[in-house]
C-alpha cells in the first residue's frame, strides 16, 4: 500500500517554505541582474519628469495646497514610478515565461496557487520598494524633501507595489503575446497612473471628472504617498488605506483564481 506522500502528495506541510523562498529569490534576482534598467532607469526618468515640469510650469504655477509645485508633484512621480515598475515586474516575468515556453518550470513544482501569488508579488514589492528608496534619497539630497509621515509613505508604497504586482500577474496571465501586454499597459495602466492626481490636485478638476477620479484606486495610492511625504492630501489617508488594501486583496484573489484553474496557463 502506498501512502499519499509516496504517490506524490504534498510533503511540505501547509506551506512549501523552500519553494516559496526559491520563487521569491528568483523574482528578486531577476530584476537585480539588470539593475541599470530596473533601478537606475526609473531614477533618471523620475528626475527628468521633475526637471521638465519644474522648468516649464513650476515658476508660473505657484503653490498647490500650500506647498510649492515641485514639492507637490515629487511624491506623485515617486509613486507613479513605483507602480509602473511593480506592474512590469510580474507581467513581464509571466509573459516571457509563456512566450518562451518555460512557464511550465514555475507551474510544475509543488507550489500552491497562493504561494505562486505571494512569490511573484514579493518580486514586485521588492522592486517597488527599492525604486522608492532610490528616488526618495534623490528627493532628500536634491530637493531637501524629508517625509512628514514616513510610516504612511512606506505603507502606501508597499500597498501600491503589491496592488500593481497583482494586476501585473492578472495581465501577464491573460496576455499571450507581447503586443497584448503592451496594449494593457498603454490603455489601462498608463491612464490609471496619469489620471490620478500625479501632477495636479483633484480639487482643480471639474465635478464630473473629479468624481470619476475617486473611483481610481491609483489616486488613493498617490494621494497617500503625498500625505506621507509632504503632509497634504486630497482625501482622508484612512479611506485611501482601506481602498488600497481592498484593491490589493481583490487583484490577488483574481490572480489566485487564475493560477488555481490554469486559465491561459495550461492546455
Amino acid at each position: 500500500m502506498y501512502t499519499q506522500a509516496q504517490m506524490g502528495g504534498r510533503r511540505f506541510g501547509t506551506v512549501n517554505w523552500r519553494g516559496l523562498y526559491t520563487l521569491c529569490a528568483r523574482e528578486i534576482r531577476r530584476f537585480l541582474a539588470v539593475w541599470t534598467q530596473t533601478v537606475m532607469a526609473p531614477l533618471v526618468t523620475a528626475g527628468l519628469f521633475l526637471l521638465i515640469f519644474s522648468i516649464a510650469i513650476g515658476p508660473r504655477r505657484g503653490d498647490v495646497m500650500g506647498v510649492d509645485f515641485t514639492s507637490f508633484i515629487a511624491p506623485g512621480i515617486l509613486m507613479m514610478t513605483v507602480i509602473q515598475n511593480a506592474f512590469a515586474n510580474t507581467s513581464s516575468s509571466i509573459v516571457i515565461g509563456k512566450v518562451q515556453g518555460n512557464i511550465v518550470d514555475t507551474l510544475m513544482p509543488p507550489l500552491s496557487p497562493a504561494e505562486l501569488v505571494i512569490g511573484y508579488m514579493a518580486g514586485s514589492v521588492a522592486r517597488g520598494l527599492l525604486v522608492a528608496l532610490t528616488i526618495g534619497l534623490g528627493l532628500l539630497l536634491f530637493l531637501g524633501i524629508v517625509p512628514q509621515h514616513p510610516v504612511w509613505a512606506l505603507t502606501f508604497v508597499l500597498l501600491g507595489a503589491a496592488f500593481l504586482g497583482g494586476l501585473g500577474m492578472v495581465a501577464g496571465i491573460y496576455a499571450n503575446k507581447f503586443d497584448q501586454m503592451a496594449a494593457i499597459t498603454n490603455f489601462i495602466v498608463t491612464p490609471l497612473a496619469f489620471l490620478s492626481g500625479t501632477f495636479y490636485s483633484v480639487q482643480a478638476l471639474p465635478p464630473g471628472l473629479r468624481e470619476f477620479t475617486y473611483f481610481n484606486p491609483v489616486f488613493y495610492l498617490i494621494d497617500g504617498v503625498r500625505y506621507g511625504v509632504i503632509g497634504v492630501s486630497d482625501s482622508n489617508p484612512w479611506l485611501g488605506l482601506a481602498v488600497a488594501l481592498g484593491a490589493t486583496l481583490a487583484v490577488a484573489a483574481v490572480a489566485w483564481r487564475m493560477f488555481a484553474t490554469g486559465y491561459r496557463l495550461k492546455a
